[in-house]
């Protein structure tokens, strides 16, 4: 039998077929046509880590021309991708060889909030799920609630209180609000029953209070962080102390409440004991005036920035109502909204809004010492 001929056994009847010399040396060639990839591959390295926020070079700011900048873009997150971070070499062979996994995305991110730290949360209210992106390890996660559903309805209220390891999540046609500990697990199911369209979420760390935009019962719920309802505040009307549709609400430093009494084209200030002090803003398209009010938050300083979703801007003013200033407009470039809903700001002043439509939260900062 000629040396160039292997024999190979196969087959319950032992049939024997023949394979060249050829065809090992097809075979060979293949191998090495498989491998010759993960030489290459091992002889470099992993991809590194790139910046999360990348802000525009010269800067994005507002107010622009010769006042000086008082509020500056720093980027925005709209997939897991935007995390880089970084390939190790086994996920740099399996994307060469099956393929890349679709990053997942933001549908419609409705409200947000950090941990103070590095984790972002986001209420998407089009995935039903809460989004996790961790800025410093660069890893992302979805929360559900442990319902029978897997899933929640409508989440479009989210706040985190990193003292007492928990999150908050409004969903609002589900009727409750969800909480969660700081790794994910489902704690416990609050306000059934005791909320008509639960929405916006605020704590008061200092005072361990929770409080709820109830927004087809026009008021605001207050409770302790185990679900005991303390007090409801308002009813339906144009007066002090009143709301037609409350959708969000913010604490400031002082525990002082803002209630976005979104159609009543206005926010109002309450204090820590929720007596009415004042209204801000009105309805009308003037600076300092209202389309649509929706998600308010206060920075260390205590200024009060209120997310317009119908001019599809943002203005901010001091505690005594006085408007500072106001930055974006209608579009999808950097600093541009398209029915932009909540926001929050951690202790480092950084601004977190959830623009919706543009699928992103977009990032800025106040600098400091800008504003009064």
């Amino acid at each position: 039998m000629s040396a160039s001929v292997a024999l190979i056994v196969t087959g319950r009847r032992g049939r024997i077929r023949r394979r060249s010399g050829a065809a090992r040396a097809g075979a060979t060639w293949a191998r090495w046509l498989l491998l010759a990839p993960l030489a290459i591959l091992a002889a470099g390295c992993a991809t590194p880590r790139g910046a999360v926020l990348v802000a525009p070079t010269p800067p994005l700011v507002w107010p622009g021309g010769s006042e000086p900048p008082r509020i500056r873009y720093l980027g925005q997150i709209a997939t897991e991708a935007d995390l880089k971070a970084g390939v190790s070499l086994p996920h740099r062979l399996g994307s060469i060889f099956f393929g890349r996994k679709p990053a997942r995305s933001l549908v419609t991110p409705y409200a947000v909030c950090t941990d103070d730290g590095d984790r972002l949360f986001v209420a998407d209210s089009g995935s039903q799920t809460v989004q996790v992106f961790d800025l410093a390890a660069r890893t992302y996660a979805q929360w559900r609630p442990t319902t029978l559903s897997k899933r929640f309805e409508r989440p479009v209220g989210i706040a985190c209180a990193p003292g007492a390891d928990r999150l908050f999540v409004a969903d609002a046609l589900a009727g409750v609000v969800y909480a969660f500990d700081l790794r994910g697990r489902q704690i416990s199911e609050i306000g059934r029953g005791v909320f008509a369209r639960p929405t916006g979420l605020a704590l008061s760390p200092r005072r361990q209070r929770l409080f709820v935009a109830d927004t087809l019962a026009h008021q605001v719920v207050c409770l302790d962080l185990e679900g005991r309802v303390l007090s409801r505040l308002g009813q339906r009307g144009a007066g002090p102390g009143e709301f037609n549709y409350p959708t969000n609400v913010a604490i400031d430093s002082q525990d002082r409440l803002y209630v976005s009494d979104s159609l009543n084209f206005r926010v109002q200030q309450f204090s820590p004991d929720l007596h009415f002090l004042r209204q801000i803003g009105a309805k009308g398209d003037r600076p300092g005036g209202f389309g649509q009010p929706k998600g308010v938050a206060v920075d260390p300083q205590d200024h009060l920035y209120v997310v317009d979703s119908n001019f599809e801007a943002i203005q901010v003013f001091d505690a005594a109502g006085v408007l500072l200033l106001s930055f974006g407009r209608e579009g999808r470039g950097p600093g541009e909204f398209w029915l932009p809903t909540g926001l929050c700001i951690d202790s480092r002043s950084q601004i977190w809004v959830a623009d919706s439509y543009n699928r992103r939260v977009q990032v800025f900062t106040h600098l400091p010492e800008s504003l009064p």
